[in-house]
Parts: structure tokens; sequence; C-alpha cells
């Protein structure tokens, strides 16, 4: 089997890029040049199985030490998936809604501090979603679309969506978040499918409810299956990306999974993960050259 092994390095760190392919390609005995995917930004090499996907990125990661660089070592076959699903918060978008909505109450410490740790896997997260939403109860509804104008995509988020949808991939949207929130962010970026919470609202305010079934982590994982049964896409060609725990089991289902900049205990679960890089690393990953990226 044949592996591909991709760099790519976060901003401001093109220059220990350039220095460290070359040596990484030394130490696992590559004699062919990296594939430039983005000049200076991210590359490529294909070698041979010969020692495991995890040595390699092990020999990798101990040459690259400190820099801001991003490793993802796969099977160089069916790189280019047919089917993306992706978490909102803190990935597709930069904000965590349930902080924002805490804000303007003087809550986000205390609120901020419970979506940390649901996160990071310390705590149930339906009970955790749970008890920072009865915070909420009696807020005004117009709080919401405060909130929402507040929004503000990850960079690289639209050329992500627009590239893989312009190859003929399908996309869904699948947060833990609310749908008055993933509903614009699918519509603003052209999602495909959306699944998210339901929020109740009674008399023009936020119940401090939210309405059943959740969606968890166990639903993100049965999502991505339903979603490649209706598009006719195998595992193998589905690339989902998310942060926290709950995603996990989506990550590990799909046929490249990747953690984004995500908390201490998904980083160290997930197979691949990108630490560095925006959401083209996930275009990178795949192969994609920089001048197929829509910009």
């Amino acid at each position: 089997m044949r592996l591909a092994l991709t760099l790519i390095a976060g901003p401001g760190d093109r220059t220990n890029l350039l220095r460290l392919a070359p040596a990484i390609a030394a130490a696992l005995r590559i004699e062919s040049e990296p594939i430039w995917l983005s000049p200076g930004e991210a590359c490529d090499f294909v070698l041979n199985d010969a020692v495991g996907a995890a040595a390699v990125e092990k020999i990798a990661r101990t040459l690259i030490g400190p820099a801001a660089i991003d490793v993802l070592v796969q099977p160089a076959a069916e790189r280019r998936k047919r089917l993306l699903v992706a978490d909102m918060e803190s990935t597709i978008i930069e904000n965590e809604m349930l902080d924002e909505l805490a804000e303007p109450l003087g809550l986000r410490p205390q609120v901020a501090e419970i979506t940390r740790r649901a996160m990071n896997g310390e705590i149930d997260f339906i009970a955790a979603l749970e008890e920072r939403v009865a915070l909420l109860r009696g807020v005004p509804e117009s709080l919401l679309e405060q909130a929402a104008a507040g929004i503000r995509l990850t960079p690289g988020a639209r050329a992500l969506v627009e590239t893989m949808r312009r190859a003929g991939a399908a996309t869904a949207l699948v947060s833990g978040g609310f749908s008055f929130f993933a509903e614009r962010v699918a519509a603003e970026l052209g999602f495909d499918r959306i699944l998210a919470n339901q929020l109740d609202l009674a008399g023009g305010r936020i119940a401090g409810t939210v309405r059943g079934p959740i969606v968890a982590g166990e639903t993100k994982r049965e999502t991505l299956f339903a979603i490649a049964a209706e598009f006719g896409v195998r595992l193998t060609q589905t690339i989902a990306v998310g942060d926290g725990a709950n995603d996990l089991p989506m990550l590990e289902a799909a046929g490249i999974g990747i953690a984004f900049r995500a908390k201490p205990t998904v980083a160290a679960a997930a197979r691949w993960r990108l630490d560095h890089a925006d959401l083209t690393g996930l275009l990178y990953a795949q192969g994609y050259q920089k001048d197929e990226i829509v910009q």
C-alpha cells in the first residue's frame, strides 16, 4: 500500500516547512521531491508503507518539533472524498453560540467553563447542554438574533465547502448547537444537509429547554452513516471534522476524521488532527492543489 504524507504549515511557519520537508524526506528515505500543493504552505510525499503510518507520522513529528506544522499520514488511494460532514461551533464557525448568548447576561465565564468541560469529554454532553440552556430561561428571543449577528466563519470554511461542492461532493453540517444558528450558517455556505438541536421558545422568550431527541455524539455518527447511504457514498469516501468529544464517534467512523484545533482529550484520541492550519487544511489533506481551491 502507498501512503500519502501531507505537511501543512500554520500561518507564519512556511520558512520552517521549506527547511524541514527535505529533512523529513531524508529520514524516511524518500527519494522523490515533495509535491507542493501550495508553495511553502503544504506539500505531499507519496511513499511505500514499509514501516506503517504511525511510524511515518512519529518520525515526521519528531523532526518538526515545536514548529507549527501539521502532519497527516493516510492511504494514498481514495483521498478525494465525496462527502463532508462538519461540526459547526469552534469548527465551521469560530464561536460557541451558547457562550455568546450568555455574554450579555454576564454569565459567559460560567457557561464557557461548562462548554469547555463538555467538549473535552469531562462531563456528559447532554447534561451540560441542558444545564446551560436552563440558565437562559426567560431571556427574550431577540437575543438569538443579536448573537447570530456576531457569527464569525472560521478561515477556510467557505473555501472548504465551495471547493468540495464544485468537485461534486455532498456536504452536511451536523451540530450539537441550535438550528437557529446552523440554518443561517448552512445557507450562507451552501451545505446540502443540516442537523442541529431545536431550542424551545415560548411567548417570545427562551423556554430554557431543548426539544428532543438531542443531537449528541452517537447522533452525529448515525447521521454520517445515513447521509453517506443517501448519496451512495462508501464510508471510505467520507471526511468528517470537529473539535469536541461529541464529535469523536463520527471522526472515528469516517474515511478520514480530522480533529480541528481540538480540545486536548479529543486531539489525543483522534487518528488525524489539524492543530495549526485553517480549514483549507482539509483540502490539502485530500490532495487539492492551491489553484483548485475556490477563493
